[in-house]
């Protein structure tokens, strides 16, 4: 997974253009919102991006852990039909093969329940993804949106703006308290 891009240089250097070449003080108000807007967005898109590494981290270590799980399966089969092949014939199975067997359950049982652990792990790590993600598509928004304001010079688009970039505040904190939780 890729982190998400913030390709909003230009817009916010044609905002800080237009906020020095203006008369009108809220243009440079504008400037100042989209610039944090900017450093939300870079520090959600940092997090988003983390987060996806970490999932797909987790979710590689769950796949392993099911092959050794599977792994660990096709020896126990293995050994149990040598044993009923014993068994049939009227032989005694050796007592080292009944604690191997024992010993197989013992161990997919504990390879069973890591691989569901790194699987969870992986899960939890792509949810928090999501939520920077979107955090950092409303911080985009809110940067564009206020670039209309700008062009337009309409106060209206700007606090349209700064709406999405409070949903962007939102979705990273909501990031961060479930990330700290």
């Amino acid at each position: 997974m890729e982190a998400p891009e913030v390709p909003l240089e230009q817009v916010q250097e044609h905002i800080e253009h237009h906020a020095h070449n203006s008369q009108e003080k809220w243009v440079s108000w504008v400037a100042l919102s989209t610039a944090i807007l900017a450093a939300f967005a870079a520090v959600a898109a940092l997090l988003a991006g983390d987060h996806a590494n970490e999932a797909m981290i987790n979710q590689i270590k769950s796949s392993d852990k099911w092959s050794h799980y599977q792994s660990k399966s096709i020896k126990k089969l293995v050994l149990k039909s040598k044993l009923d092949l014993l068994a049939a014939q009227g032989r005694e199975a050796d007592g080292k093969d009944r604690e191997k067997l024992a010993e197989y359950d013992k161990d997919q049982d504990e390879i069973q329940a890591e691989a569901k652990q790194e699987g969870e792990a992986a899960e939890e790590h792509l949810h928090k993804h999501v939520r920077m993600a979107r955090g950092v598509t409303m911080f985009q928004i809110a940067i564009t949106i206020s670039a209309i304001a700008v062009l337009t010079k309409r106060h209206a688009f700007w606090f349209v703006g700064l709406a999405f970039g409070a949903a962007g505040v939102f979705f990273l904190l909501l990031g961060l308290l479930h990330h700290a939780a």
